[in-house]
């Protein structure tokens, strides 16, 4: 069970276990959700509207934009950005769930409030969310850049690209988008951990026998289905943070189309509506929507399997120690 649960045998897990459970869950997730991510990045990015009717349109559907990176930069460009994803992911997920088991059982140990109420795991879910993502924006900016880029590239590899933005933007840059990202992170994550915490308890309601022996798919399932009604929520948040990380960016967007330059949240919407109308706040929200359905699905099957994992590993090792 994700968060503290005085009733679960996950719960003999130490802060470290957990972490490694978090960062494994991260990093298998992440190797097999990186081509959604550039279809949503490369969307997002896009100022010209999503329409096959407009000629100016570099991208407009998921399956015409496959093809053209594709042709264009190979198949290896679904995967750009990778590294600094990945490191992202991994960390992410270690901060984010040592933190929110921390946050549960200290709500259950602490306040009248059950670990499991969804109240408590919105509100942790939420603050968990916020500090793995002050955590890691850097990696989050530097995975946006390297993704956005197309050929020939600005940023040579993620060495390169650390060293070329702090001597030309300075370390601020790095923290690019924050405001956004704090803004949509808290509501996004909260209704991630406590929407799978009710569908995990609807579903052994409709299920009532059938919940341990199909207790991948259900995470799976229902984390899925966390994922897709949390980033339809927050998505304009999402995308406001897309376009202030490649601000100082413009060069190597030039040839996707035309490029903007923001002074921040306020004036990033502004622009939006003015240029691209209401519809622009969500553009690429269907591959976001496929991300967030495998991604979040992933991550929470992962999680529990690694905790799993590792609880009979545990167990093991101490009847062993207990017959020798």
């Amino acid at each position: 069970m994700v968060g503290y649960d005085p009733n679960s045998q996950c719960t003999s897990l130490s802060s470290v276990e957990i972490a490694a459970a978090g960062s494994a869950s991260g990093l298998v997730t992440r190797a097999l959700i990186g081509p959604f991510d550039v279809l949503k990045i490369r969307f997002q990015l896009q100022i010209e509207q999503l329409s096959s009717r407009n000629p100016q349109a570099k991208y407009y559907g998921i399956w015409q934009a496959i093809c053209q990176i594709w042709v264009e930069e190979g198949p290896k460009a679904f995967w750009k950005g990778h590294v600094p994803a990945q490191l992202l992911s991994v960390c992410y997920g270690a901060v984010q769930f040592v933190s929110f088991e921390f946050l549960t059982k200290l709500a259950h140990d602490n306040t009248p409030y059950d670990a499991r109420d969804f109240g408590v795991h919105f509100v942790c879910g939420g603050l968990s969310a916020c500090a793995a993502t002050v955590t890691v924006q850097p990696l989050d900016t530097l995975r946006t850049r390297l993704a956005a880029q197309g050929e020939p590239k600005i940023y040579r590899n993620l060495r390169h690209a650390v060293v070329n933005m702090y001597r030309r933007e300075g370390p601020l840059t790095f923290y690019r988008g924050l405001n956004p990202t704090i803004i949509a992170i808290v509501p996004y994550a909260g209704l991630q951990f406590s929407l799978y915490n009710f569908l995990i308890r609807l579903y052994d309601w409709i299920v009532p026998d059938g919940g341990s022996k199909t207790g991948n798919v259900k995470s799976f399932v229902c984390g899925s289905c966390a994922g897709v009604i949390s980033k339809t929520l927050t998505y304009p948040f999402d995308l406001f943070k897309k376009r202030l990380q490649v601000g100082g960016f413009e060069e190597a967007r030039a040839r996707f189309g035309q490029v903007r330059t923001y002074s921040g949240i306020m004036d990033c919407a502004r622009q939006i509506v003015r240029d691209e109308g209401a519809s622009g706040f969500f553009k690429g929200l269907s591959p976001s929507l496929l991300k967030a359905a495998f991604s979040t699905g992933f991550t929470f099957f992962w999680y529990e399997l690694f905790c799993r994992l590792m609880h009979t590993l545990k167990e093991t090792s101490s009847s062993k120690k207990e017959e020798d």
